[in-house]
C-alpha cells in the first residue's frame, strides 16, 4: 500500500516517526503511574508550566528542550515545596504553579515580536522538525526512564494504591513521589517536540487509559500504552500527510479516538460477559444433583430426642411427650 509507505521514505518523515514512538514509549512507562495514580492534572500543568521555559530559551538561542526541562523541573519543585510547608492539598498546589508559570510564560511571549511562528511550535508541537540530536535526547530520556521506572516498581505500586499502606511497609512513599514527578516531567518533554505544550496529556494519559481497561498489571499498562500510541503516531503522522493537518493535533486526536474504540470495546466485552454469566447460572441450577434424603431414625429413640434431668430423674424429651426412663439406661 504505497499511500501508507510513501510518507516514511522522506528523511524528516522516519525521523518524525521515530522521535514520536520514542516520546510515546516514555509517556506510556510514566502514564501508567499517572492513571493508577490519578494524576492527569499534574501531567497538564507540567505542560503548560513548561511554556516560560521554552520561551526564554528561545529568546537567548539555547535548546528549548532543555527550556522545557528546567522550567518543568523547577515547577516541580515548587509543587512539593507548597505542599510541604503549608496545608495546601496536592491539587490546589498544582492548580497555583500551573497558573503562575503559563502567565510568566505569556509575560515573556508578548514581550518579544519573534514568536509570531514559534508560539505555534511550542503551543502544538512540531514533530515533522524533529533532528538527529533531539533523537539522540529522547532515546537517553527512554533509557533513564526506564531505569527508574525499574528501581521505584514497588515504591510506585504501593504509592499508586494506598500511601498509607506504602508508609507502613516502608516504602519510601516521599522518594515515590519525587520518582513519580521526575518520570511526569521527562515524559512532558520529552513529547513536547511532539504534540506541543497544550496537548501534551494525550500521549501521557490517553495510551495508558486504554490499555489500562485490558492489563492487569503495570508491567501491561505500559507495553500496551507504549503500542497504543506507536500507533496514534503513526496514524497521525499518516493523517496530516494525506490530509495536510497539523501533525501534533493529529496525534492527539488519534490518541483519544484509539481510546474510545479500546472503551467501547471494553463496555461490549464486558456486557457480553455479564449476560452470558446470566444465562448459564439458571443452566447451572437445573442440573444441579438433588439433595439426598434425611437418614432414617435408627435405634429405640427418635432422631432429635433429647435427656435432660427434672428433680432428680432423667427425662427423655421428644418435643411432646416426656417419659421417665431409669437414671442408668
Amino acid at each position: 500500500m504505497p499511500w501508507i509507505l510513501e510518507p516514511f521514505e522522506t528523511a524528516f518523515f522516519a525521523r518524525a516517526l521515530l522521535g514520536g514512538v520514542l516520546a510515546a514509549t516514555i509517556c506510556a512507562i510514566a502514564g501508567a503511574w499517572v492513571v493508577a495514580r490519578g494524576m492527569a492534572f499534574l501531567g497538564e500543568a507540567l505542560g503548560h508550566g513548561m511554556l516560560p521555559g521554552v520561551a526564554i530559551a528561545t529568546l537567548v538561542g539555547a535548546s528549548p528542550i532543555a527550556g522545557a526541562a528546567v522550567s518543568a523541573a523547577l515547577m516541580g519543585v515548587g509543587i512539593g515545596w507548597l505542599t510541604r510547608r503549608s496545608r495546601l492539598q496536592h491539587d490546589t498546589a498544582i492548580g497555583i504553579a500551573f497558573v503562575g508559570m503559563l502567565a510568566t510564560g505569556v509575560i515573556v511571549v508578548s514581550h518579544s515580536g519573534s514568536f509570531a511562528t514559534d508560539v505555534t511550535a511550542m503551543l502544538f508541537g512540531d514533530v515533522l522538525a524533529i533532528r538527529t540530536p533531539e533523537l539522540v535526547a529522547l532515546g537517553v530520556g527512554l533509557f533513564a526512564t526506564a531505569i527508574v521506572a525499574r528501581l521505584l516498581h514497588r515504591p510506585l505500586t504501593a504509592l499508586a494504591f494506598d500511601e498509607r499502606v506504602a508508609t507502613t511497609l516502608g516504602m519510601r512513599p516521599r522518594l515515590a513521589r519525587v520518582g513519580l514527578s521526575a518520570l511526569v516531567i521527562v515524559a512532558v518533554v520529552a513529547s513536547y517536540q511532539a504534540v506541543g505544550t497544550l496537548l501534551v496529556v494525550a500521549l501521557l494519559v490517553a495510551p495508558p487509559a486504554a490499555a489500562a481497561l485490558w492489563a492487569r498489571s503495570i508491567g501491561a499498562t505500559m507495553a500496551g500504552g507504549a503500542g497504543i500510541g506507536a500507533a496514534a503516531v503513526v496514524a497521525g503522522l499518516l493523517a496530516s500527510w494525506h490530509l495536510a493537518t497539523a501533525a501534533g493535533a493529529s496525534i492527539a486526536v488519534a490518541a483519544v479516538l484509539l481510546f474510545t474504540v479500546s472503551a467501547v470495546a471494553h463496555a461490549i466485552a464486558t456486557r457480553s460477559r455479564s449476560d452470558a454469566d446470566a444465562s448459564a447460572a439458571p443452566a447451572s441450577a437445573a442440573s444441579a444433583p438433588a439433595p439426598a434424603p434425611a437418614p432414617a431414625p435408627t435405634g429405640g429413640r427418635p432422631v432429635g430426642d433429647r435427656r435432660v434431668v427434672a428433680d432428680g430423674r432423667t427425662v427423655v424429651t421428644d418435643g411432646s411427650h416426656p417419659r421417665p426412663v431409669d437414671r442408668h439406661s
